[in-house]
């Protein structure tokens, strides 16, 4: 109860080790470290103790981002799983990475929410993997949120959203993507008038094509003497 890594977190965990692995990954970050991880879905919105710990890494503003996974990527199971991410500084600053010069900006009241259910491709016949492209533009969208003080990040439906600390307060420190990311009802999309016309003409065929068949049954049994009267 006394450990280094528990450190200012009140409530600890008790039902599973998630939260335990979080916070030993937390407390190993250098005042700009970033880390990435796996975890069950469970974990974003899971309550008790959960809850408590949660909520207090979303106020020390770590977490930076959370990325839903499709199903089938792993050999050992097939479930949806997440990828946390958490950064120590969120702050706008001005980094060197590789050859490359970026100009963070501030993001400590922000978390972005990507859902990538819907990408990859095929691998090993029942696997799915993502190909270059997806993985291009999946880091193509993470880097343009941490940098853009522009339009060059945009919120895409059923894809990406950029939540505000306020957003997240509101759905009781939910780090599910789905109570974020836009989904399109397609629903709305559809013609009520010309789907029920269209139909009608299928149901008119089918009962014209059943009357002609029992027809042309009649006729069979009455040319072998066994007339069916109805």
């Amino acid at each position: 109860m006394d450990d280094a890594r528990w450190k200012g977190y009140e409530e600890l965990f008790k039902s599973n080790a998630n939260y335990g692995w979080i916070l030993n990954m937390a407390s190993k970050l250098s005042d700009n470290g970033v880390a990435g991880f796996l975890l069950a879905n469970g974990a974003l919105s899971g309550g008790g103790d959960e809850y408590k710990i949660r909520k207090q890494l979303i106020e020390n503003n770590l977490v930076e981002a959370i990325l839903i996974l499709p199903q089938n990527m792993f050999y050992t199971t097939n479930i949806s799983v997440t990828l946390w991410i958490l950064n120590k500084n969120k702050k706008a600053t001005t980094r060197k990475v590789g050859n490359e010069k970026r100009n963070y900006r501030e993001r400590e009241n922000e978390i972005l929410f990507m859902d990538l259910r819907e990408l990859g491709e095929p691998f090993e016949k029942k696997y799915i993997q993502f190909s270059e492209k997806d993985i291009e533009r999946i880091a193509k969208t993470y880097h343009q949120w941490q940098v853009s003080t522009d339009s060059t990040y945009q919120n895409i439906p059923e894809y990406c959203y950029s939540a505000h600390k306020e957003e997240i307060e509101k759905n009781d420190y939910s780090l599910v993507p789905s109570k974020y990311i836009e989904f399109v009802n397609r629903d709305e999309q559809i013609d009520f008038d010309e789907k029920m016309k269209n139909l009608q003409t299928e149901i008119k065929e089918l009962l014209v094509a059943e009357r002609t068949s029992r027809e042309e049954l009649f006729k069979v049994f009455d040319n072998l003497g066994y007339k069916i009267d109805m």
